[in-house]
């Protein structure tokens, strides 16, 4: 297959929360917030963003039969992400409450319900026969009873094939067990080809490790293959056992808040990987430094677009190519 020709029979499935973001604003003088109701979840944000970079992506995710789901469904479908569970569920939406922090940094409360309404068969009956990836949200980890799912979900889609990659996005505030947590976390990683977490995860997960530590550390899992950390406005690192590069972010002509930043990168870099045609293990332990640098600037770029924004808003594949040849 020629570099940049994908198959079209192979999908890219996204597995994960999906969720609806109520992002609070202050009304002026007044005693009230008003909420505005975004689209949203890490992995929901992922399938959606990768679609619109042209890629053949499916989710899988149940969703409820109230109204907020439509909001979730409607886009992700326009987007041309694949809906791999039909079948609707009686628990209301999980949501997700936003406070916009100065400089347009975003924090959140979440409260979950209909993302975790799934069982293993209702995952696994819903699989496709072809995976080419397999994306496992970071959410995944949070439950144990829904990480021994997901885990199982995971290796299924390791024997056909499929390269695993997983955003740590991690979140202590959700979590009982910080300790018990971190076990469940590492478990993915140890099946995981492609790894990404946040300067600001690798701190959380252990304040004592520098990042070169912490890639050390991943590295020490057989299946990994490529490493992200993102540092906010100090750019991106990418890391093989044998190269790595540095990328800054990307500035676009507005900014209006960083929601959906992060995955909007992960979806570049899936993509701009695929496109290389360097979904394997091999490729991707054999990306060289130019080539690295060119994944990250890619991911930076579509993340920045989505900056202009408010909520997650993933940029077409047109748009990334613009503001590429206007660098």
């Amino acid at each position: 297959m020629a570099a940049g020709q994908q198959n079209r029979d192979n999908m890219l499935v996204i597995g994960g929360e999906n969720l609806i973001d109520l992002i609070a604003k202050p009304m002026d003088g007044q005693d009230e917030l008003l909420f505005s109701a975004h689209a949203g979840g890490s992995p929901y944000n992922l399938a959606i963003a990768l679609a619109r970079l042209g890629q053949n992506t499916g989710f899988l995710s149940p969703f409820s039969k109230d109204n907020f789901a439509d909001l979730l469904i409607e886009p992700m479908i326009k987007a041309g992400v694949k809906q791999l569970i039909k079948k609707r569920v009686k628990a209301p939406t999980s949501l997700a409450i936003v406070n916009i922090a100065m400089g347009g940094n975003a924090n959140y409360q979440f409260y979950r319900q209909a993302d975790r309404a799934f069982t293993f068969d209702s995952l696994a009956a819903n699989l496709p026969k072809k995976i080419e990836l397999f994306h496992i949200g970071g959410f995944c980890a949070i439950e144990e009873k829904d990480q021994k799912i997901w885990c199982k979900i995971a290796n299924i889609a390791l024997k056909k094939q499929a390269i695993i990659s997983i955003d740590a996005n991690v979140r202590p505030t959700l979590v009982e067990n910080f300790q018990d947590y971190k076990k469940r976390l590492e478990e993915f990683f140890a099946i995981s080809h492609i790894i990404k977490c946040s300067s600001e995860d690798l701190f959380m997960l252990d304040r004592t490790k520098t990042i070169t530590q912490h890639v050390d550390h991943l590295f020490n899992h057989e299946n990994c293959a490529l490493i992200i950390v993102t540092m906010g406005e100090k750019g991106s690192l990418a890391f093989t056992r044998s190269a790595k590069a540095r990328a800054d972010i990307y500035i676009g002509e507005k900014f209006a808040d960083s929601v959906g930043a992060g995955d909007s990168m992960m979806a570049g870099i899936i993509a701009k990987i695929n496109e290389m045609n360097a979904l394997n293990k091999e490729k991707l332990s054999l990306l060289n430094e130019k080539e690295l640098s060119n994944i990250l600037t890619y991911g930076a770029v579509v993340a920045g677009l989505n900056c202009e924004y408010y909520g997650c808003h993933p940029p077409t594949k047109k748009k990334v190519q613009k503001a590429l040849r206007g660098k």
